[in-house]
């Protein structure tokens, strides 16, 4: 089986669950997107938060989708960067529980980073990021070792901020052999950086994931058309379109995946990262794009029915079964 290793910004994430969109309001961020904060506005929800019933857990996009693939039991790694504190701590140790190998480096300068995570009532989540340590990671503290061994790198849109240590992963990794995945991360960041992303998807990236909203800004088109547009840029293009399933194009072939069948919503957080991770597994099985789609929508399906981007020991035990089942 091929191993798979992600490229992303090492956070924490703290979630609440609202009972209404008026904290978002107060604290000035736009729901369902990701927006990133200083520390002051961070201080400000920590306040907020110290009066409410808070979960912890490992976030970060890439880090979702490796802790997902990881729970299958595919070979993973992490690069990120955090700092020798609590968070930091905790998110080192979660990696190693689940069998991935942990490429982290230490800063001295920021505490790690930490993704306050709001989920609104119809269970739409609301990133507010203090990326700290994670925003320190540079491109001369990557080395060609890092990514020997594996056969994807996967790497989340929100680094896209740092276009020297992204081109420099993308060189490392395709100098290793391995193949480029990107997900598009947040509608927000795409716009605001819409020429480096064009630049990465026409020029070096293998795989590219987007939800409908994403696709849009990237291409201007609708989801049909964005992902006809986005796979004369790749290989393989992914357009998740959320309960209208989702839609998949390599070359020629496009094929469409239904969305799971879910009782209730709780919380959206890592539903696009764990369809990513379903359909990265299926890759390194060897299996149709159709499976690998069925795979990611599965995934997508259990963990938008807890809250957070981790699911318990129970629900992995029932996934497994199920893809034994159908293989």
């Amino acid at each position: 089986m091929d191993k798979i290793i992600g490229l992303g910004n090492a956070l924490v994430d703290v979630l609440v669950t609202l009972e209404n969109d008026d904290l978002l309001a107060e604290m000035e961020l736009p729901k369902g997107a990701m927006t990133l904060i200083d520390e002051h506005k961070l201080l400000r929800i920590n306040e907020r938060f110290s009066q409410m019933q808070t979960h912890l857990a490992t976030g970060g996009s890439a880090g979702n989708a490796i802790a997902g693939l990881a729970s299958l039991g595919a070979g993973t790694g992490f690069i990120g960067k955090v700092s020798n504190d609590y968070y930091g701590e905790f998110f080192r140790s979660s990696l190693q529980k689940r069998g991935t190998e942990a490429h982290l480096l230490v800063s001295s300068e920021l505490p790690s980073g930490v993704a306050s995570t709001f989920v609104s009532p119809d269970g739409e989540r609301t990133f507010g990021t203090y990326l700290g340590a994670a925003s320190t990671l540079k491109a001369e503290e990557l080395s060609l070792d890092m990514f020997k061994g594996y056969a994807y790198l996967f790497i989340e849109g929100y680094l896209v901020q740092n276009h020297d240590m992204i081109l420099r992963a993308i060189e490392l990794a395709k100098e290793a052999g391995l193949q480029v995945c990107l997900d598009l991360a947040s509608y927000n960041i795409v716009e605001e950086d819409h020429d480096f992303f064009s630049l990465l998807v026409n020029k070096y990236v293998d795989i590219v994931f987007a939800n409908e909203k994403e696709a849009e800004t990237f291409t201007g088109k609708d989801p049909e058309e964005a992902l006809a547009a986005i796979a004369k840029m790749c290989s393989i293009a992914i357009v998740k379109m959320r309960a209208k399933g989702a839609m998949i194009r390599k070359g020629s072939d496009v094929i469409h995946v239904e969305a799971a069948d879910v009782p209730k919503v709780l919380d959206t957080t890592g539903a696009g990262d764990y369809f990513a991770a379903g359909f990265l597994y299926g890759l390194t099985c060897g299996y149709s794009l159709e499976k690998c789609g069925r795979i990611g929508s599965l995934l997508s399906g259990e963990v938008i029915q807890v809250i957070g981007a981790s699911l318990p020991k129970k629900r992995w035990d029932k996934i497994k079964k199920v893809l034994e089942i159908n293989n």
